[in-house]
C-alpha cells in the first residue's frame, strides 16, 4: 500500500520518478540559445530582491530613487539652515519686543517649521511609493518571463528562496532569470530610436 502511495504523491506534486531520480548533475542541461545553464526541475528557487535589484530595471529604478533622495537631503540642509538663520533672527527681536508681539511672531514661526517638515515627509512617502510602484511594475513584467523560465525547466513552481528552509543550489535560477529580463524587459524605459 505505502509503495503504491508514494508514486502517488510524487505524481500529484509533479515529480516524475525521473526526475526524482535525477541527481543535481544530472538536472543541469545547457541551453543552446544561453550562456547559463537551464535548470530542468519541477521546483526552482529565486531571490526576488536579488533579482528586482542586479537586474537592469532595477538598477535603473535604484539610480533614479538614490538621485532624487539626495536631491530632496539637499533641499533639507538647505531649509535647515534657512530655519535656523530664521530663528536666530526671531531670538535676537525678542529683546526689542513685547511679549505678546513676540508670541505672534514665534507661534507663526513653529507653524512654518512644522507645515515645512510635513511638505519634505510628503516628498519622501512619495519617493518609498515610487519606489514600491516601479517594484509593481517590474513584477507584472517579470511574469511572462518567469512563467517562460518555469516552461524552459519544466517546472511546476517558483519559490521564494527566503522561504525555503533547505534546498539544493542547483534549483537556485536568479541569475538565468535576471539574464532574461535584461535581454526581454531591460531597463524597462522605451529604447530610442
Amino acid at each position: 500500500m505505502q509503495r503504491a502511495f508514494i508514486p502517488f504523491v510524487m505524481m500529484l506534486a509533479g515529480v516524475t520518478p525521473g526526475h526524482a531520480q535525477q541527481t543535481p548533475e544530472a538536472a543541469l542541461q545547457m541551453g543552446e540559445a544561453s550562456t547559463t545553464q537551464d535548470v530542468i526541475s519541477p521546483v526552482l528557487t529565486i531571490d526576488s530582491e536579488r533579482l528586482f535589484r542586479d537586474s537592469a530595471f532595477g538598477e535603473r529604478v535604484t539610480r533614479e530613487i538614490e538621485t532624487q533622495s539626495e536631491q530632496l537631503a539637499n533641499e533639507n540642509r538647505e531649509i535647515e539652515t534657512a530655519l535656523e538663520a530664521e530663528e536666530r533672527e526671531l531670538t535676537e527681536k525678542r529683546a526689542q519686543m513685547s511679549p505678546s508681539a513676540f508670541r505672534v511672531l514665534a507661534d507663526a514661526f513653529d507653524e512654518k517649521v512644522q507645515r515645512t517638515r510635513a511638505e519634505q515627509a510628503s516628498k519622501n512617502r512619495v519617493l518609498s511609493e515610487t519606489l514600491e510602484l516601479e517594484r509593481d511594475r517590474f513584477l507584472s513584467a517579470a511574469g511572462p518571463v518567469l512563467e517562460q523560465l518555469m516552461r524552459n525547466s519544466d517546472a511546476a513552481v517558483i519559490l521564494e528562496r527566503r522561504r525555503v528552509f533547505v534546498s539544493s543550489s542547483a534549483i537556485e535560477v536568479t541569475d538565468q532569470a535576471i539574464s532574461l529580463l535584461d535581454e526581454t524587459i531591460g531597463s524597462g524605459l522605451p529604447e530610442a530610436d
